[in-house]
């Protein structure tokens, strides 16, 4: 038994200094040494004593060749430092565009099929179903659910005119999927449009917004319900809209995705549609790979998409989280998307 636990304990010393070495060959740019230790076993997704894998060594020195070979070999793209840096930021951040560019390519091929990125922060949240259920709070800067987390909160106000812009262009009929606070909508109705419907699902936001008299404005419609169930049902405008905008809360990407699948028959040929680009808004690499990757999605039901930067840093300081659990955004430059029809 001692013998055994002895050959055990030194196997695992191997493995570790073997998986020490292998960061720091890909730290000193040394492929060959890479290769020798990948083909002997080492363990790609070690963490080294400065917190940092092989994959991550390679992309501060921005060596593609050994990024490949580290790719290729299993090494997760994904995984994060304590401060939450990936391999992708290190190397975004070094301005090591062939490094970035493969990163983001395994990214973005990684999430079409697994989605690992969203599914995971999303499930730290409610799901829209218990978030319909329960209790939100209201104040003046912020509406959160019953987990103190943020749904809606009034720093994002300019976002929401800038998306209120875009979408209300052609002006005509307008659809906006999610109140929360009501900053889309109020300035939306800055642009007075023919008809501006509404669809809002939770049961006390609903009623704040009639209290509020949202109810009694002339080209207002509002919808109480769940857009998947007021879309097949067929309670929408079938002439189209010219501007649509979307921004639920507690949902997954495929919810994103399912609605987008719905855009061809609710959007006006010259229409503009944009959506709430929230995705990854803890992590500058991740939400790069998202932008990417809702483009190429929706861009394969027809349509082109064009994100516009805005910088936030200045409407983000620590007092705006006060009382709030999460920051689920916590970038320097929100990227609006404007998406159209292709010619």
């Amino acid at each position: 038994m001692y013998y055994d636990s002895v050959c055990i304990e030194r196997q695992k010393s191997k493995a570790m200094d073997e998986a020490d070495q292998l960061c720091l060959a890909a730290k000193s740019g040394d492929l060959k040494k890479v290769q020798t230790l990948i083909n002997s076993g080492a363990d790609v997704s070690h963490f080294d004593g400065d917190g940092l894998t092989p994959l991550m060594h390679a992309a501060k020195m921005g060596n593609a060749e050994i990024i490949t070979a580290l790719l290729e070999s299993g090494a997760p793209w994904n995984a994060v430092t304590p401060s939450n840096l990936s391999a992708g930021d290190f190397a975004m951040e070094a301005g090591h565009q062939e490094a970035f560019d493969l990163l983001l390519k395994t990214g973005i091929q990684s999430e079409l099929i697994l989605g690992t990125i969203a599914r995971k922060e999303t499930k730290s949240e409610y799901s829209n179903q218990e978030y319909l259920q329960d209790r939100v709070t209201f104040s003046e800067d912020k509406l959160m659910d019953n987990e103190s987390k943020g749904v809606m909160m009034a720093w994002e106000k300019p976002l929401m005119e800038a998306h209120a812009k875009a979408i209300c262009i052609n002006g005509g009929s307008i659809l906006n999927i999610g109140f929360g606070m009501g900053l889309v909508d109020t300035a939306i109705q800055q642009y007075n449009p023919v008809k501006h419907t509404i669809i809002e699902a939770h049961p006390e936001v609903y009623k704040r917004m009639i209290e509020s008299g949202w109810g009694e404005k002339e080209n207002v419609e509002i919808v109480f319900g769940r857009w998947q169930d007021v879309v097949d049902n067929k309670k929408l405008d079938d002439s189209g809209y010219d501007g649509i905008f979307f921004d639920t809360y507690g949902e997954y990407y495929e919810d994103l995705w399912e609605f987008h699948q719905n855009l061809p028959r609710l959007l006006k040929p010259e229409g503009v549609y944009s959506y709430f680009n929230g995705f990854c808004g803890s992590n500058a690499f991740f939400h790069v790979v998202y932008c990417n990757l809702v483009t190429l999605e929706i861009e394969s039901l027809g349509f082109t998409t064009q994100l516009i930067p805005l910088p936030v840093k200045d409407c983000l300081g620590d007092q705006v989280w006060e009382g709030v659990k999460q920051k689920y955004w916590q970038l320097d430059t929100y990227y609006l998307p404007v998406c159209q029809f292709s010619e």
